[in-house]
């Protein structure tokens, strides 16, 4: 996943009762498969390289049971931990704020919801009946993953859809490739997560 073609398309399977995804590129190719294991008291997601789940790619694991401060290990299939990625506790209940971290436990990426508002729109919204059912189509959240500089590079969009299952993330400035996998797997993470709060 180091050469990743942007865009990219993450999108929700709504026919399994699986929490599971497929992330296609530009060009409609499969990069990979997550799926969430079910009934589980520590959050934890397999990544494939399609959805045949023959080869696993990576694991991803939280360091404590369910917990909204909770951190998050990407491991790759030979065993090695390539990084983390951690929700800033109190500052996440009004606005998404995660911070991504590098295998030397620095952190130098953050994922923050660009604006708050429209989360609390929807959850407005989203309680009154019949129009609840169409704040999928208006309210559709972004988040900015930033570099250590302040620069934005990633923008990750909800798609608009009756079911919230599609998502974006778009190349804003030139991305270390090296770092392309590490930032995927955050930004999936935090996918599952926000779609858990609602």
């Amino acid at each position: 996943m180091e050469n990743l073609n942007y865009p990219l398309l993450l999108k929700f399977n709504i026919a399994t009762l699986a929490n599971d995804f497929t992330a296609s590129d530009a060009s409609g190719a499969t990069v990979a498969y997550v799926k969430q294991k079910m009934f589980k008291l520590v959050d934890e997601i397999n990544v494939f390289s399609n959805e045949n789940m023959q080869q696993q790619l990576f694991q991803i694991k939280a360091n404590k049971w369910i917990d909204f401060s909770a951190a998050y290990t990407f491991t790759s299939n030979m065993g090695t931990e390539v990084g983390k990625v951690a929700r800033k506790g109190w500052a996440s209940i009004w606005k998404a704020h995660y911070e991504v971290v590098n295998p030397l436990g620095v952190s130098d990426y953050t994922i923050r919801e660009e604006n708050a508002f429209i989360k609390v729109l929807d959850g407005i919204f989203s309680e009154i009946p019949i129009i609840g059912m169409l704040t999928g189509y208006v309210f559709n959240p972004s988040y900015i993953v930033t570099n250590a500089s302040g620069q934005t590079i990633l923008r990750l969009k909800k798609q608009a859809s009756f079911f919230g299952r599609t998502f974006s993330i778009e190349q804003v400035s030139e991305v270390n490739k090296k770092d392309n996998a590490r930032l995927l797997l955050a930004l999936m993470m935090m996918i599952l997560l926000e779609r858990r709060r609602g």
